[in-house]
């Protein structure tokens, strides 16, 4: 694989900026959040569209922000560096644990387009049919659309708070002519706002993706910078996989050396040698069990 296309830093200032009256303005009517959420989503859909933004690396940092969220939802929180450690130092046999599935599930539902069976593949405690009946059970606009399968969802199961924040950004996303499952809610939501209901929770719905879609943005901008750092350190790897390993650290959150398509001294090499090009972070501070992103 090659990297034909580099990016100066200055080009990526370009990315269109969240209008500051998105990101100042209070509203405290239903109408008034609705629209300002609308014009956050809009934005943010812009944004998505650009090539520079590293879309795979983006919805699974997303991913992550939304596990370590779900987990403080459920009163158990979880560091991100916590999560990053469970799943990507999983050893073969090891079972995740809670925190570790409910990252699992997030990263599952993300990486792969929206469909029912990439939704079972994320949530295999639910029938493939349970998962198409609740991904319908909202009707109209796209927010709207999320809130009804949100609360369709925990009336009927009142434990699956992980499902039906999944399902509910799939139904966004599916409203808004996503590809890809976008991990938004949330990390917008509060754990009271899980049992409210009607245009309450339509209004704390539209109140989170204003907020998590200016952290995206956010990030976009961010990701895209360090992905184009990347790409242009990527002519001066020799070692041989060089190509596969950089495209690993342009779709993951993290990497461990041991995931990387090269023996083990080469890879921890190569990683050093990244961090060195100013390319790629350690993500952990340790001398050991190190993990690596972009």
């Amino acid at each position: 694989m090659t990297f034909a296309r580099s990016y100066h830093l200055s080009d990526l200032d370009m990315l269109p900026r969240m209008p500051a009256w998105v990101t100042s303005t209070r509203a405290e009517t239903l109408e008034d959040i609705a629209f300002l959420s609308g014009a956050a989503l809009n934005h943010l859909h812009l944004v998505l569209g650009h090539e520079e933004v590293p879309q795979a690396l983006l919805r699974d940092r997303l991913a992550l922000h939304a596990a370590e969220a779900c987990m403080a939802l459920l009163g158990r929180p979880v560091r991100a560096g916590e999560l990053r450690d469970t799943v990507h130092l999983l050893r073969s046999g090891d079972l995740p644990g809670p925190a570790g599935e409910t990252y699992l599930a997030w990263r599952r539902a993300a990486e792969r387009p929206v469909s029912i069976k990439a939704l079972g593949r994320a949530l295999p405690a639910f029938e493939p049919g349970q998962i198409a009946t609740w991904l319908d059970a909202g009707k109209g606009a796209p927010v709207t659309r999320a809130a009804m399968a949100l609360e369709a969802i925990l009336r009927e199961a009142p434990r699956a708070d992980l499902a039906a924040l999944i399902l509910a950004d799939a139904a966004l996303a599916q409203a808004l002519g996503w590809e890809h499952l976008v991990p938004l809610l949330a990390a917008g939501l509060k754990r009271a706002d899980l049992r409210k209901q009607g245009d309450d929770l339509r209004f704390a719905c539209h109140r989170a993706l204003i907020s998590s879609a200016i952290e995206a943005v956010r990030q976009a901008a961010d990701l895209a910078r360090r992905a184009a750092r990347l790409k242009s350190a990527a002519p001066k790897l020799r070692a041989k996989g060089a190509c596969d390993a950089v495209e690993m650290f342009l779709t993951r959150d993290a990497v461990a050396p041991s995931a990387l398509p090269l023996p083990n001294r080469a890879a921890r090499r190569l990683c050093d040698r990244l961090v060195d090009l100013g390319a790629v972070r350690e993500l952990t501070g340790r001398d050991t069990f190190r993990l690596y992103g972009v």
